[in-house]
């Protein structure tokens, strides 16, 4: 089992950029899994520029096939007085696979504050796994690489009434589950919250994701993260979802919105 910070702690100096080695076991289909490439990008961006203040938010375009080793390129589109942006392009042979753009600014005083507590769940202990034991060869490679347990909604493919999935998730490896590149990889492990809505099998893309932290330094306990994934709308071969990441204490660590092709 190769963890996140393995990867991430072997990006090699390539040219203006970083390289990384995409292990099997990380790999969706043809890609690479959409969380790992962003994460990654993440990873380079902090090597690249290491006194940035702490991330804040990431719009993450899908281009195409992660089909090889990525190396990721970034550069400094604006630093403000409180917000930094930077983009990085991930390429392969050249080819652009990978655009994102980070914000990093650190948090302000402000008289707004609202609260958006996690659902009620039993323990991570007291939930089923999400993939039922016996079928791990049967979901994607990198899936096998975090712990899922479902606390609410449907499996893919059960022909469910509502694109709805709520989990307890973390890396599997133990020293993958700390910093906020671990955290931005975990965001989209879920399915697409359209696939319980799947009768049978079928292609599906990320075509984007915005992920947006709301602490400096989020923190949970024993690498459990509840995670969620919500079908806000779908049609014409494209699906819109929110997706929401609270930790152990019920306090909402990061929020995104993604679009998602779906080729059936």
């Amino acid at each position: 089992m190769t963890g996140f910070n393995e990867i991430a702690n072997k990006l090699t100096v390539q040219g203006e950029g970083y390289a990384a080695h995409i292990p099997e076991d990380w790999r969706q289909g043809r890609t690479a899994y959409g969380g790992l490439t962003a994460g990654l990008s993440l990873a380079a961006a902090q090597k690249q520029f290491p006194d940035l203040p702490p991330f804040r938010s990431v719009t993450v375009n899908f281009i195409g096939p992660v089909s090889g080793p990525p190396v990721f390129t970034s550069r400094l589109l604006r630093q403000g007085r409180n917000v930094t942006s930077i983009e990085t392009e991930g390429r392969v042979e050249g080819k652009v696979v990978s655009s994102c753009t980070f914000i990093f600014a650190g948090l302000r005083d402000s008289s707004v504050s609202v609260d958006c507590a996690a659902p009620a769940a039993p323990a991570p202990k007291d939930c089923e796994p999400f993939t039922p034991p016996g079928a791990e060869g049967f979901v994607p490679a990198f899936f096998n690489r975090f712990e899922t347990k479902l606390i609410e909604g449907a499996r893919p493919m059960s022909g469910a009434d509502r694109g709805y999935i709520r989990t307890w998730s973390r890396h599997a490896d133990p020293a993958s589950r700390e910093g906020i590149a671990s955290l931005l990889t975990l965001g989209d492990v879920l399915p697409p919250s359209a696939a319980p809505l799947f009768k049978q099998l079928g292609a599906i893309s990320s075509v984007n994701w915005i992920f947006t932290v709301l602490m400096d330094d989020p923190k949970t306990n024993d690498g459990w993260w509840q995670v969620e994934t919500d079908l806000t709308a779908a049609a014409g071969g494209y699906s819109s979802q929110v997706m929401r990441i609270w930790n152990t204490d019920g306090e909402l660590a990061a929020e995104g919105m993604q679009c998602v092709a779906i080729f059936m």
